[in-house]
């Protein structure tokens, strides 16, 4: 568990829970917005643990009886609340978890800190049943909702809250987790890096992921043989690529890294800026043999199937069209 200087990245965020603890100046409710994955929970705990530390500084000793019970998720005074179904946060249950729970005193802190995972999964009933306490709440409380769709909540809500957002890291810096703490390959790294899009979690997500493993080596050998395919074999392909029909968007998102590739080739024959390093001989080969126009077309071909796919039209057709224009632009 990290502390609030452990947390990569997101300094705005960082700064603002620091100088409202050093001011004693903490608000009673926040809203985390960002991506899944982005390391919304993260901050959220780094700063109850804070605020329930001990030794009363600007970051959590992690030593302290406290610190101690949040790491081991038995912090009395730190309370989560998450769905009590899939897609619903309930009324009933936040009426039980929140909204009678926060008259009850800290047993042993001065604040008690509610973190209200999926907030957006709220009904309007479910977040006019928190309006009274968030309007009137007690003085030891601070409510912390997490989000990844701030426009969900209504605005009764976010009126009285003090808003914060995630802010994507740097590539580098994702990079640099991974291979130095999750010891992924450079190569690897380099691809869940540029794929997650300065989500941390997401990046590691993807290093780890068999199926995303699979379909990366099915998007490479596709993309070393499409040059080559008879009409057949594209059929074939097509089939293949049926396997990931429920994460179309992946699927053709790799391919457009892949011709990302072949365009900077192209244009610098830099082979440092490439993502794809370990595929530089067909990187080349492609970038000899398609003129400007023709990856244009390519990634228009890309964009066109997301649309098509988007809009149900029919997996097959859809994706053996677009195998047919790069197998005709390269």
């Amino acid at each position: 568990m990290a502390g609030l200087d452990d947390i990569l990245g997101n300094e705005h965020i960082v700064e603002h829970f620091k100088k409202a603890i050093e001011n004693n100046k903490i608000s009673h409710v926040y809203i985390i917005n960002g991506e899944k994955g982005m390391g919304k929970r993260t901050v959220a705990k780094a700063f109850a643990m804070t605020l329930l530390c001990e030794e009363k500084g600007t970051v959590p000793c992690m030593k302290c009886h406290s610190c101690v019970q949040a790491l081991t998720d038995n912090n009395p005074d730190l309370i989560t609340i998450t769905p009590d179904k899939p897609t619903t946060l309930s009324i009933d249950h936040i009426r039980q978890t929140l909204v009678n729970d926060v008259e009850l005193k800290p047993y042993s802190n001065s604040h008690k800190v509610y973190i209200v995972e999926d907030a957006e999964l709220m009904n309007n009933a479910a977040q006019n049943a928190i309006l009274k306490t968030i309007e009137e709440p007690p003085e030891y409380a601070v409510i912390i909702l997490l989000t990844t769709n701030i426009s969900a909540l209504l605005q009764t809500v976010l009126s009285r809250c003090v808003k914060l957002d995630m802010q994507p890291l740097k590539k580098e810096v994702v990079k640099k987790y991974l291979m130095e703490k999750e010891k992924v390959v450079d190569y690897q790294a380099d691809i869940a890096v540029s794929f997650a899009g300065g989500n941390l979690g997401k990046a590691i997500e993807l290093s780890k992921s068999q199926d995303f493993a699979g379909m990366l080596d099915e998007v490479i050998q596709l993309l070393r043989y499409i040059k080559d395919m008879q009409a057949y074999e594209v059929v074939a392909a097509v089939k293949r690529a049926s396997d990931y029909k429920f994460r179309f968007t992946d699927y053709i998102d790799l391919m457009i890294l892949w011709f990302r590739d072949v365009l900077v080739y192209k244009a610098s024959q830099n082979v440092n800026e490439l993502i794809f390093k370990d595929e530089i001989q067909t990187i080349k080969e492609h970038a000899a043999k398609s003129s400007y126009n023709g990856i244009e077309q390519i990634l228009e071909a890309m964009d066109k199937a997301k649309l098509r796919l988007k809009a149900n039209v029919n997996f097959d057709v859809a994706i053996e069209m677009m195998f047919l224009t790069i197998r005709d632009n390269i």
